[in-house]
């Protein structure tokens, strides 16, 4: 899977890089059909976002999150990516 990590106003530390690679590894175990991924963090005001762009083997996911706390924006992230692979792997073995 190929990561790409963007900040938006926000320089990415290790530490923040570090958490998105191990929360990845959590969702990347539910399904091998994700070919890339792109999280972008961002600062407005008080407020910070998350979001991320997965690129399934033939659907693209895109997820946004706002937050007080950047840690607990990547953390609601991560639980909303993996509902939303989690739907679209139990959508496919339907058919």
């Amino acid at each position: 899977m190929n990561l790409h990590i963007n900040g938006l106003h926000l320089e990415i530390t290790d530490s923040l890089r570090d958490y998105i690679t191990t929360k990845l590894a959590r969702i990347n175990r539910h399904s091998d059909d994700i070919i890339s991924a792109t999280i972008t963090l961002s600062t407005e005001k008080v407020n910070h976002k998350a979001a991320a762009q997965i690129h399934l083997s033939g659907k693209d996911v895109y997820v946004e999150t706002v937050e007080k706390d950047m840690y607990a924006a990547i953390d609601t992230l991560m639980d909303k990516l993996d509902r939303t692979i989690l739907q679209h792997k139990e959508k496919s073995n339907r058919h």
